[in-house]
């Protein structure tokens, strides 16, 4: 039988605690023509390349909304969807002045995370054809 110490099950838990710690994230995507998009995910990187790379159809696909424009996180779910809710509520100015305060020149945040994707004459907005994918297998 193995005795464990306290400052191993204090340790042990803390990995565990910080392994399981889940962040979710509300965001504002834009398009280049002024559309926004205001969403929430557990998994804001994932959640973004959808968006970028057009891999879910609807209003981002529609509209082209591909470029990360503000986010912020939360530790409790249910802050973050109330967080949504509200920011859905807003009008289009007061939007754009959230966007503005952290993000003055509307910098596509998310431009570098997907550096395997750019291509010669491509950017985020153009779909990978099917050659250029078995290229990479």
């Amino acid at each position: 039988m193995r005795v464990r110490t306290a400052a191993y099950v204090v340790k042990y838990e803390n990995a565990s605690m910080a392994r399981d710690r889940r962040y979710y994230c509300v965001y504002i995507m834009g398009s280049l023509s002024g559309t926004l998009y205001i969403g929430f995910s557990g998994s804001l990187h994932k959640r973004v390349f959808q968006h970028k790379f057009h891999h879910c159809e609807g209003f981002t696909d529609k509209y082209d909304v591909t470029r990360l424009l503000y986010w912020e996180s939360y530790d409790d779910v249910h802050r973050a969807l109330a967080r949504e809710t509200q920011l859905k509520g807003w009008t289009r100015a007061k939007k754009i002045g959230l966007i503005v305060r952290r993000n003055p020149n509307w910098v596509d945040l998310a431009a570098e995370w997907y550096p395997w994707m750019r291509e010669e004459g491509r950017d985020a907005s153009t779909p990978l054809s099917m050659t250029t994918l078995r290229d990479r297998e």
